[in-house]
């Protein structure tokens, strides 16, 4: 018996089989193996870093429209005499505002595969198609009475005056002034005096 169990005692040190040892040993060998596979997969998941740029799509700027990457807000005009203005991005949403001044001035806020989502200088708007839009710009004229001016400043000769709520065509812009067109005269208004174009924005 002492024989028998040195000879077991030296298969599991050395690995030599003896008739007693060799069923023990093939399933303790397989169990070690298994173990230490186990083993080895559990500290590589580990050790491996995992990038979630790799994994994830970089953040849209809110700044730029999903559809055209144009930037928003922006300001567009009405293309035709009509327009309407729907809750939502589809034709099945029910229609919250009729725009129907051609050439009106628009802010695009937002968009949505065909539609934009547009609002005036008060703030009504909705969803419209953009087949209804263009990207010609207008101004809109906020005072009453407002002077159309030769060259930008307040002292040089008034050429037009309008009333409020006059559309007009915007032609250039510099920091405060800003040249518009309307009835086929042309002429600098001050910015301050203008809806459908950001404060500092620049137009040559």
């Amino acid at each position: 018996m002492v024989g028998d169990r040195r000879g077991i005692h030296k298969t599991l040190r050395g690995g030599h089989k003896t008739p007693e040892g060799e069923a023990e040993m093939t399933g303790l060998g397989r169990a070690v193996v298994l173990a230490l596979a186990v083993l080895a997969g559990a500290a590589v998941a580990q050790e491996a870093p995992v990038n979630v740029q790799d994994t994830a799509a970089a953040p849209r700027d809110p700044s730029r429209g999903s559809v055209t990457n144009l930037p928003l807000p922006r300001y567009v005009t009405l293309k035709g005499s009509e327009g309407n203005a729907r809750r939502g991005p589809s034709l099945t949403h029910r229609i919250d505002w009729v725009f129907t001044r051609p050439g009106m001035p628009l802010r695009v806020t937002a968009e949505h595969e065909h539609w934009r989502r547009v609002e005036d200088a008060e703030g009504a708007g909705g969803w419209v198609h953009y087949s209804l839009l263009s990207g010609t710009r207008a101004v809109l004229v906020t005072e009453d009475m407002v002077e159309f001016r030769a060259r930008p400043d307040d002292v040089s000769e008034p050429v037009l005056q309008a009333e409020y709520g006059v559309i007009a065509r915007l032609q250039e812009c510099s920091a405060e002034w800003c040249r518009i067109m309307a009835d086929g005269t042309r002429g600098w208004v001050r910015k301050a005096s203008l809806w459908g174009v950001d404060p500092g924005e620049i137009i040559e």
